[in-house]
């Protein structure tokens, strides 16, 4: 199996069960997310504790990137920092739009969406998730709206 298919078996298995998909009771941040260009419509939830995250999940509907997205967003910043998940944004966007430096791969499983790159009008549907998360941590109220 060669790169390309394992990550897009990885993407194919987040889509079908997408990790933390749930909405939280108790959340302390919350974030809504809308893609026009595709439709995506998801919820960002965060419980923050002494500056981590102890907690994240997400609900809505989506294209298969925007969900296995979100799924691989959630277990990658559990137990994180704010800031660390902070910088993990910044660098998820940067590979997502193409100004990455460096090798994906450091990214682990996260490097499974360096391809949507290349597919302009897939860029919203896999950053959607990420500035949904951004906004939640941020505490803005404002919906986050990809256009």
């Amino acid at each position: 199996m060669d790169l390309r298919e394992l990550y897009q078996d990885i993407i194919v298995d987040h889509n079908r069960n997408p990790r933390n998909f749930r909405p939280m009771a108790g959340a302390v941040r919350i974030a809504e997310g809308y893609n026009p260009l595709c439709g995506d419509k998801l919820s960002v939830y965060a419980k923050i504790e002494d500056g981590r995250i102890a907690d994240v999940s997400f609900v809505g509907s989506g294209c298969a990137i925007s969900t296995a997205s979100a799924s691989l967003m959630t277990e990658a910043v559990m137990g994180k920092t704010v800031a660390e998940a902070e910088v993990l944004f910044a660098d998820m966007h940067a590979l997502l739009t193409g100004t990455a430096s460096g090798d994906p791969a450091r990214l682990g499983k996260l490097a499974a969406l360096a391809g949507v790159k290349d597919y302009p009008a897939r860029v919203k549907c896999a950053t959607l998730s990420w500035h949904t998360l951004h906004a939640a941590l941020q505490g803005e109220l404002t919906p986050v709206v990809t256009e």
